[in-house]
Formats: structure tokens, sequence, C-alpha cells
């Protein structure tokens, strides 16, 4: 088959067709922008030391994140992280309108393509539009960087516009995400089989999930609780320095997607709980559905455990300048200083916030896809029911258990480990020994050099550790929001049940 026939094919097909492949594209429009914002911060020359600048700070910036060296991989870092629910996102619309993919696919094999061709029309599909996506996303990033340059008064500028990254990581971003979505969908097709009579799949397993996601997670655990005698190893012999980021690496990895198969364990327990006590149709045919597909729910959710996971991380982490902004202050206080401590650190978690808010809307749209996809895929067994007089509101009543079911115990496990990680890197505030002068006479007495010196006492003030409050508040609100996006998507993918429990859908094939 000749490449351009090849394109041809794969870009053939029903508006279906034409939304998974807008809908990935647009996927890998934000992924490029993040990514490359990313390797914009990372692209900031660090200047040398100087007398005025000992510091070594990029001063034509004003926002310390960006002025300060040791910030920048960490804001780095929080804008690579909101590539995980984009990335999700684009998983998801990969399977949109997957039975009518499969019809034509079965079609094309029946008029003489082999499985192999079949295969790379899929990947080549999946490619295209992440490539598409990709080279639009590099124009909004160079049109953006342009339109934000825009310095003040004092010649500082708010955003990096004044560097690029280089040639090499432009390319590799540019390139780099649409083989790596070619790559995902052609091992996601290794268990699917394409002949002239249709598309099939290994069967899924009987038995439910094993309980392993709890390893995962407490190995993520205990790798960020073993990060900060980790960093003290490095100070001490300056051999351990790799080890660092291998644990925070190893653990965020490891603790994100123990949660994610942990879901499907609750999704599994939670058909089975419905099952057993459940004494409804709606409820009953939820659980079926639970059981039967566990791993529905992993797939589902897995955008928004991942925000919910870095969300609840943060909150923990602002508890902890919260009490160490708390313990500096009491503690100038009893040394006789009325100073109040730098609040930058705090002041920077609303911006983490607000990056959090923007991955739990954009796993928001992966719910919605996942939902329509999965009624979609299913609706000649809910125009089944229908004909044999099942109500359509008992079907949306199912719809609703089967995603409130495991979603609200995900939420809180997501929300659990997260503050364990938060915690286990940050285990406490800490206030050192020091000791400090204090002028005990009047400020007359003080202001004079010639009689300072007699009532100058010094106080010394011990060690002092606090352990920070947990945030539940902060929990509260992502628990809260992360709800509020699962009924929206229910509400949104029940307005297509309708549609797809007509009985004409008895006659598609």
């Amino acid at each position: 088959m000749r490449p351009a026939t090849l394109l041809r094919l794969a870009l053939a097909g029903t508006r279906t067709d034409i939304a998974r492949v807008v809908l990935t594209a647009l996927s890998a429009l934000l992924a490029t922008v993040a990514g490359l914002t990313a390797l914009t911060v990372l692209a900031i020359p660090t200047p040398a030391a100087t007398d005025e600048n000992q510091n070594r700070w990029s001063e034509q910036y004003h926002n310390a994140l960006l002025a300060q060296p040791g910030l920048r991989g960490g804001t780095a870092i929080a804008l690579l992280m909101l590539m995980i629910p984009v990335l999700a996102l684009a998983g998801q619309c990969a399977r949109l309108g997957a039975p009518a993919r499969d019809r034509r696919l079965a079609a094309l094999r029946l008029a003489g393509a082999t499985p192999g061709q079949v295969t790379r029309l899929v990947v080549l599909e999946t490619g295209v539009a992440a490539l598409l996506g990709t080279l639009v996303g590099l124009g909004v990033y160079l049109v953006g960087r342009d339109l934000l340059h825009r310095p003040d008064a004092q010649g500082q500028l708010a955003l990096p516009t004044d560097v690029l990254p280089s040639t090499g990581a432009l390319a590799g971003v540019v390139l780099g995400l649409p083989v790596v979505a070619a790559l995902a969908a052609a091992l996601m097709l290794r268990t699917v089989t394409t002949s002239p009579l249709g598309v099939s799949r290994k069967a899924a397993r009987e038995r439910g999930p094993g309980p392993w996601a709890g390893l995962l997670i407490g190995f993520g655990v205990a790798s960020f609780a073993l990060i900060r005698p980790a960093v003290n190893s490095v100070d001490d012999t300056g051999g351990l320095a790799w080890l660092v980021p291998l644990l925070f690496a190893a653990g965020a990895f490891a603790a994100m997607i123990g949660v994610v198969i942990g879901t499907g364990w609750i999704s599994y327990h939670c058909g089975r709980l419905l099952r057993r006590h459940a004494r409804r149709a709606p409820a009953l045919l939820a659980a079926g559905r639970l059981m039967a597909d566990p791993w529905a729910g992993s797939r589902t959710f897995a955008a928004l455990l991942a925000a919910l996971i870095f969300g609840a991380g943060a909150a923990a982490l602002r508890a902890q300048f919260a009490a160490q902004d708390q313990l500096d202050r009491e503690q100038n206080l009893l040394a006789g200083v009325d100073e109040r401590p730098d609040s930058f650190y705090l002041d920077t978690m609303d911006l983490v916030d607000a990056a959090v808010a923007v991955a739990i809307l954009i796993a928001a749209g992966g719910l919605i896809v996942a939902l329509v996809e999965g009624i979609v895929a299913r609706r000649r067994a809910y125009a089944a029911l229908v004909a044999t007089g099942v109500p359509r509101a008992t079907l949306s009543r199912s719809v609703a258990w089967q995603a409130l079911a495991p979603a609200v115990p995900a939420i809180l496990l997501a929300l659990a480990v997260g503050t364990l990680l938060g915690r286990g890197l940050f285990p406490g505030a800490v206030r050192g020994e020091s000791s400090t002068e204090i002028c005990t006479g009047t400020d007359a007495l003080c202001a004079d050099p010639a009689t300072r010196g007699q009532y100058i006492q010094f106080v010394r003030l011990p060690e002092v550790r606090r352990v920070p409050a947990v945030p539940l508040e902060h929990l509260a609100w992502l628990g809260a929001g992360a709800l509020a996006a699962v009924l929206l998507t229910i509400g949104v993918g029940l307005l297509f049940l309708r549609a797809s429990t007509a009985l004409d859908e008895l006659r598609t094939t």
C-alpha cells in the first residue's frame, strides 16, 4: 500500500472519526504548550556571580520563581505536571468512536488489507493528529511569546519571553509527542485482532484485580520519606547526589500508578458490594458492569486522580509553609523582634493551586469524553434493554451509580496518598537553635552608642519543631471540585444516553 493511500485512508471516516482527530490534536496542542513553557523556564541563563549579584539572580525578571536559579526546576516540574492530565485526555480521545472504527477496519480487511496495514492505519491516524496538534501548539507558543513580551518601566519581564529553548529541544517536543502517541496507539492495539468478520480482543480476566496497588503506594510514600535523609547524606558526603531525584521520580510514579491501578480494585469490590446488598435494578446493572470491566474506572479517572495527588501534595506543602511562617513569627516575638517572616513561599502556592485547578478542568474534559465514549460504544446493549421494557430513567441511574460508586473512594484515596507524599517530604517545621541580642533600655538609651552596650542582653533560643496541621480545608475543596467534575460528567453523559437508546440503534451493524 502506497504511503499516500495509507495517509488518505487514515484520515477518512465519519464525523466521530473527525471529532477524535480534532480532540487528539487539541490534546497534543495543550501538551506542546506546557512542555515548551517548561523548557523555556529551564533555558533561562544563569549570570556569573558579581559583587552586586552574588546570588546569580536573573534580574531581568521581577518574579522570583524565574529570577532565582534554585526555584526554576520546581517551576518547570509544576508545568510538566500539567502534561499528565493532558496526555490522559489524549488517551481517552483515542478511544472515541472505537466501534465505528472497528467496523471500518473490518471493511478494509474484507477489501484485502492485511492485519499489519490496518494497524498502521490506526497508528498513522493518531500520529498525524498529534503532529498537527504539536505544530499548531508550536505556532501558539511562538505567537504568544511575541504578544506577551511586555517589559515594565524598569525593563523587567513577567514571563521569560526573551529566551527560547534550543532547536533540538523544540524539535524533540514537536516531533517526540506524535511518536509517543503513535507508539501508545500501537501498544493499545497489541491485543486486537482485525478480521474481515470484525474486530476481536482478548477476553478480560474473570477474577478481580489483586490488592497489589497497595505495594506501589507504600513504595511511593517510603521513597518520599527517604528524600530528606538522602539530602542530608548528600550534604555530608556529596556522593549520593543522584539518589534524591531518583527517589522523587520513582516515588511519585509508583504512587500515581498505584492509585490508578487501585481504582480497578475499588471498582471491582464496589461492584461486589452493590451486587450483594442492592435491591433495585439501577444499582444491580451498575454492579454487573463494574465487575465485568473494573479497569474502566482506572482508565476514566486516571487524569483526575493524578491531578488530585498533585493537589493534595501541594496542600500539604502549603501547610508546611504556614507552620514554618507561624513558628518563625513566634520565635521572633520571643527574641523581641517584631518582624514578619517572608511570605514568598505561601504566595507562590497560590500559583500552584491555580495549576491544580487547570489540571482538574482538563481532567474533567477527559472524564466527559470517556463517559460519552462508553455510552456510545454500548448503545446497542442499552437500546436492547429499552426494547425489553427497561425505563430510560433506570439506565440513567445505573450510569450514575457506575460512575459515582468507584469515584468517591478513589478520590479519597488520591487525596490521602498526596497528603502522605507531601508529609513524607516535609515532616515538620523546624527553627534551629539561635541567639539574638536585645536592648532592654529605653529607645533613647538604646539609640545612643555610649549607653547602648550597658543594656544589651543575648537571648538564646532553643531548637523548636512543629508538626503541620492536616490541611482539611484545602483537601475538602479539592474533593468537592473533583466530585463536582464527576457529577458534571454524568450530567453531560446522560444527554447522550437518550439518543443512544433509540430503538433504531438495534439496526446498526
